[in-house]
């Protein structure tokens, strides 16, 4: 099934026989199989949201192959209205747990300085919690930011994240769908314990050649995409690229003339680039070859006197998917894929200073990388026996070569020259799986799979079985009741001290000392279809359990260097494994098109952890639990040439540990601690201070809110159409909390005391940009 004009491929469109309750989906590649009773004829409707339903009445005497187009219908405001007729129902899906926002909607919701994202639209579901003001880091149902499979066109992204998290990678003008599960996992999946977000990059246009492109404060970006051979084969490319570091450039050089002196100069830009091209090589084959490539960096140089310091972050992902569909027969299609995945993070450092008055200079200079490289094949096969079952079975395979630490020292001093550089680390992870999606009768639909999960270290060898199972119940036409249970495990994990899902976190692989993670997660809900209303609604209730867990032991770093004994580099003395478990409810209206769409969502949960060499083995809250998370988002067509749209987030704060109080050393110092002005502590005083920590977490950070406003300004002009947009995000200048700090502050009575800061980082922030279609 194709879309009409540009040949796209069309996923998750429905067919099913008119007035009847017997259907089938499309996969991913916009192919489907149904089965129907013998008739001298039948009507066969076809339907997607966004698009206009087409019937076709047939003979059924003989098998037929039956290739459909769907015309949008986004120039049809009366077929608008009426759009939510096409939508696969969430009543009638077997899946639960499952959430999909429509890449046209995010377009329209506000955003951070104009930057449309589609991970800060998943965000504001239930179920996803936030990190911290401005991440795009997703926390799905208790579980961390590494439990999250993203996939790019069947290709793994481990670092979504550019800006240090406040931007993700995926630029929207090259995405065509994005689904996120949470639970119920099909057999299909693994690798990961708390979600999988799916996305499809588009294939490009077969018919004409199209742009579109936008202008914003901070980037621009383009997209590109037509047919190479008319109706056969078809190219997209999309570049994005930052400019902060081109509008800062002469801001830094009038302080620095200012000041009349070299100093402190930070740098930073990214950029990214999609690329995919499509062959149709006939009615069974075609052929699809697509990649990503992004890039991150940042800099920081300082020079005045005899002193010169330079720094770096860089961090990027690279992958490459190649896959080949085949219809063996009207029942069978398969899709084979030979997949590459790249993620890098270098750190480095340059110092240099004169000693004394002599002409002597001390110099050192760091280097450290971390990487993680995959090799994967994947054959995934769609059956279609008869209209009670549609099965799904495959293999998949991947080689993953693992870098967590290559430090590199050196100084003018021999004994500061260290090498500690780990040798790549070689595992193989595999699995095979099968699902059936069975309707034994009218009212209740199932998904039963398992799938065989094997991981190979260099000393170990781990197999683990995991079963799968989601079932809805019709208890009336347009409501049920769902159920489902999953057992995930986990063989990479990524360790953090920052919480934040910054560059600087490692991606590790199981070995013969580290176990892999394992969850197991319970969930059962309503759902419900408003058709008259364009409405879904949806109530669930879940609880996990995960088991191995990662943290850092305390005191741990990123580098791997403890005290004096630098070479002791290897990240498995580092880490300490715990369990964890969350339960919680989560609630969700949803209104995917008309004049007014958007959704709320609510969510209610708790998170526990608890390991032995952490908070003296007591259970603790992690950062990022949240008892209430609540997002409403709404976006009104006024008409044709306006749109309005709204955000309101409302979460519990943070759990951090803050002192609980600091004791500072009585001597001399102490009795005469403060300088003549009176204005700043003694530098030795300061210096000696200790500091009191209660149990972990057990501080709760102020509530977040926020509210985020824009609008759109379109016109049709001749030859393209151009969107002008105005957006204020944080509009009511909440000063939310980014995170804390003790300090000591002079009373008026000449005492001093010690006080609890709260620091925030986004003030009120209004932005434009151009966008631009042809």
């Amino acid at each position: 099934m194709k879309e009409k004009g540009s040949q796209e491929l069309l996923t998750s469109a429905n067919v099913y026989i008119a007035r009847s309750a017997t259907g089938s989906v499309t996969n991913n590649y916009g192919f489907y199989s149904l089965t129907i009773p013998a008739s001298d004829s039948v009507t066969i409707a076809y339907s997607l949201v966004g698009y206009e339903t087409v019937t076709h009445t047939i003979a059924a005497h003989q098998d037929l192959e039956f290739n459909v187009v769907l015309p949008s219908v986004r120039q049809l405001d009366e077929v608008v209205i009426s759009a939510r007729k096409q939508e696969d129902y969430i009543s009638n899906s077997a899946q639960m747990s499952v959430l999909e926002i429509p890449i046209e909607q995010i377009k329209k919701i506000p955003s951070l300085l104009g930057e449309k994202d589609v991970l800060r639209g998943l965000q504001l579901m239930p179920g996803v919690q936030k990190g911290t003001e401005g991440q795009t880091g997703l926390y799905v149902r208790g579980g961390g930011p590494d439990q999250n499979l993203i996939l790019l066109d069947d290709a793994v992204v481990y670092n979504a994240s550019h800006l240090f998290g406040f931007f993700s990678v995926f630029n929207s003008d090259a995405i065509k769908r994005v689904e996120l599960t949470k639970g119920g996992f099909p057999a299909r999946y693994g690798g990961r314990l708390s979600s999988v977000v799916e996305m499809d990059m588009k294939e490009g246009s077969k018919e004409k050649l199209q742009g579109q492109g936008g202008i914003g404060l901070i980037s621009s970006r383009l997209t590109l995409e037509g047919p190479i051979s008319k109706g056969k084969s078809s190219f997209l490319i999309s570049g994005r690229r930052t400019y902060i570091d081109v509008l800062a450039a002469p801001v830094l050089k009038y302080m620095e003339k200012k000041k009349d002196q070299n100093g402190f100069r930070p740098g930073y830009y990214f950029y990214d680039l999609n690329a995919k091209i499509n062959y149709d090589l006939g009615p069974k084959n075609k052929l699809y070859v697509s990649g990503y490539l992004g890039q991150d960096k940042f800099s920081v140089k300082e020079e005045h006197g005899t002193f010169k310091m330079k720094a770096g972050l860089d961090w990027g992902n690279a992958t490459g998917t190649m896959r080949w569909n085949h219809v063996f027969n009207r029942k069978l299609f398969a899709n084979t894929a030979f997949v590459f995945t790249h993620f890098n993070f270098t750190t480095t450092s340059y110092f240099r200073e004169a000693v004394g008055n002599s002409d002597a200079t001390t110099e050192s200079r760091l280097r450290y990388d971390s990487r993680i490289q995959d090799l994967s094949f994947k054959s995934d096969f769609d059956f279609y026996p008869n209209t009670s079952h549609s099965i799904k079975f495959g293999i998949q395979a991947t080689r993953h070569k693992s870098t967590p630490s290559a430090l590199a020292i050196s100084g003018t001093k021999s004994e500061d020259n260290i090498d500690p550089v780990e040798k790549p680390v070689y595992s193989l992870e595999a699995g095979a799986y099968f699902e059936d999606t069975w309707h034994p009768f009218e009212a209740l639909k199932m998904n039963l799979g398992a799938r065989l999960s094997y991981f190979k270290a260099k000393k170990k060898m781990y197999i683990n079985p995991e079963p799968r199972f989601s079932a809805a119940l019709r208890l009336a036409p347009d409501f049920s009741a769902k159920a489902s249970y999953a057992r995930m495990n986990q063989y990479v994990h990524l360790l953090s001290n920052t919480g934040l899902g910054l560059p600087t976190d490692l991606w590790v692989t199981s070995t013969d000392r580290i176990a892999p993670q394992q969850s197991s997660q319970v969930a059962f809900g309503f759902a419900r279809d408003l058709r008259d209303k364009g409405l879904t609604i949806t109530l669930e209730g879940f609880y996990k359990d995960m088991k191995r867990i990662l943290s850092y032991r305390e005191g741990a770093n990123f580098l791997g260097v403890n005290g004096e004994n630098a070479s002791d580099v290897d990240w498995q003395n580092n880490v300490t494994s715990g369990k964890g478990w969350s339960y919680g409810s989560e609630f969700l209206v949803q209104k995917k098109s008309g004049k007014l769409s958007g959704w709320v969502g609510y969510t209610l949960s708790w998170i526990y952890w608890k390991f032995p060499e952490l908070n003296n083995g007591q259970k603790f809250h992690p950062r990022y639990d949240r008892r209430h998370d609540l997002s409403v988002v709404g976006i009104y067509e006024l008409n044709k040439r306006i749109t309005m749209s709204a955000s309101w987030v409302y979460g519990t704060g943070n759990a951090l540990t803050v002192p609980a109080a600091t004791y500072y050393p009585v001597s001399d110092n102490y009795f005469n601690r403060f300088d003549p002005t009176e204005t700043i502590l003694n530098s030795t005083y300061k210096e000696f201070k200790a500091s009191e920590f209660p149990a972990k977490n057990s501080f709760r950070a102020e509530a977040f809110h926020r509210m985020d406003l824009s609008i759109q300004f379109h016109k049709k002009k001749k030859h393209h159409e151009r969107t002008w947009e105005f957006s204020v995000y944080n509009a009511y200048n909440r000063k939310n909390p980014f995170f804390y700090d003790r300090s000591e502050e002079k009373m008026a009575n000449g005492e001093w005391k010690t006080v609890l800061k709260k620091y925030s980082l986004f003030p009120v922030l209004p932005s434009f940009s151009y966008n631009f279609k042809f």
